[in-house]
């Protein structure tokens, strides 16, 4: 498949990159950190450097692509709201190419799975620490959902550079387990792309936990 990634140096993104060309796909990486790309001299990688909120540029870039993977992220003080806008960028560029496949990486807590977490992470975490990260994924769902695109988007929870043992959880329903919420940026990635061949999850956000 020819797949275009924004958000390709993040955590997440770099993975992304790494494992879509270990499994022969034909990668566009998208970024404003070039020289972050890894690895950067595969036949099947291009790189470019630009702003997602450039919407020409982006438009540019999707076009003749199979399918999209955001994985756009920001500071958790940031309130630009870069994914938000970002993925509106990406969504209006994708209508007009006629891409249709959209994989989103979002947070575990955001829309109806705010629910399903402890109460501190409701009352605390994400109102106090990650409130500005939150409402931009807020937005973010909010516009995918009205985008007409076959989209899926994956509400990880907390991010870890670990390598977890063992399967992890993923449903769009609460699990019936006690979730560690912790979950590894190669697995968020590697379920991302698991998207691309799997409709299980289509038009839903299944959340991401170990």
């Amino acid at each position: 498949m020819k797949l275009i990634i924004f958000g390709a140096t993040g955590a997440v993104g770099l993975h992304l990159v790494k494992l879509a060309l270990e499994q022969g796909h034909t990668v566009t990486a998208f970024t404003r950190s070039p020289q972050k790309v890894t690895p950067a001299n595969n036949e099947r990688l291009t790189i470019i450097r630009d702003d997602v909120l450039d919407p020409l540029t982006v438009e540019r870039a999707i076009t003749n692509q199979d399918a999209v993977l955001c994985a756009l992220g920001m500071p958790l003080s940031n309130k630009d709201g870069l994914r938000a806008k970002g993925t509106a960028n990406i969504i209006k560029a994708m209508q007009s190419a006629g891409t249709k496949r959209l994989i989103c990486l979002s947070g575990l807590g955001v829309g109806n799975s705010h629910d399903w977490l402890p109460w501190h992470y409701r009352f605390f975490v994400i109102p106090v620490i990650l409130r500005h990260v939150y409402a931009d994924h807020e937005r973010q769902e909010s516009i995918i959902r009205k985008s007409g695109l076959n989209w899926t988007i994956a509400r990880s929870s907390n991010f870890s550079s670990a390598t977890f043992n063992g399967s992890y959880w993923h449903g769009a329903t609460p699990s019936k387990k006690r979730l560690k919420l912790k979950m590894p940026h190669i697995e968020v990635a590697g379920f991302m792309l698991s998207q691309l061949t799997d409709n299980t999850y289509m038009q839903q956000a299944p959340g991401l936990s170990y």
